[in-house]
């Protein structure tokens, strides 16, 4: 089956509780002198592709940044699974394509290589490989898997991995720009991103 540009939207994930960083909103840190979220606004822009935003507060300061935003359907903060079930009842597209809020390192061909690698195998997950293991947060999900999805929560579990194994899914490659995949969990963590970007 083809697949195009159009099949897609993109999935900022800004839902969650920024525990690490003092309970702040991760998306809207900024880094480089832009709020993360912007900065991937602007590269996935870039890359032609639609693009909503998953998050839980502030919901006025992200619409800022010209895209839909997007409120899990499952509340007190339940984790990229429910940001991914959130989006897929929402969008009018194929795919949903994932991605954290806090990492600024995005690859310029990131749309890209997702796209190809579903043109050369086409599992409904397409999942991010750096190298040396998945980066599940990472990822292409054909959109009729949300049925299974909501059955999976509906469980209690919200482990990425474990909702993976009961589908086909394909690594994409990344091993050659696995820097991408470093992102802000703690101010330690900015500081040292931003020394080295």
């Amino acid at each position: 089956m083809s697949i195009d540009l159009d099949d897609i939207t993109a999935v900022i994930l800004a839902g969650g509780k920024g525990r690490r960083m003092g309970g702040q909103d991760k998306g809207l840190i900024e880094f480089d002198a832009k709020p993360l979220a912007a900065i991937l606004v602007e590269r996935l822009s870039q890359q032609g592709v639609k693009i909503v935003i998953n998050a839980n507060r502030n919901h006025d300061r992200y619409r800022q940044f010209g895209h839909p935003v997007i409120t899990d359907t499952l509340e007190d903060y339940q984790g990229p699974l429910a940001g991914f079930a959130s989006a897929m009842a929402a969008v009018d597209s194929r795919f949903i394509l994932t991605l954290p809020c806090d990492g600024p390192l995005l690859s310029d061909d990131y749309v890209a290589r997702f796209i190809a690698n579903y043109r050369a195998r086409e599992a409904p997950v397409q999942v991010a490989f750096d190298g040396e293991r998945l980066q599940p947060v990472h990822a292409m999900i054909e959109v009729d898997l949300l049925p299974s999805l909501n059955q999976f929560l509906d469980s209690g579990d919200r482990k990425i991995d474990r909702w993976y194994a009961q589908h086909d899914y394909a690594r994409v490659d990344f091993s050659d720009c696995a820097n991408m995949f470093r992102n802000i969990n703690t101010p330690a963590d900015k500081d040292s991103l931003q020394t080295d970007s």
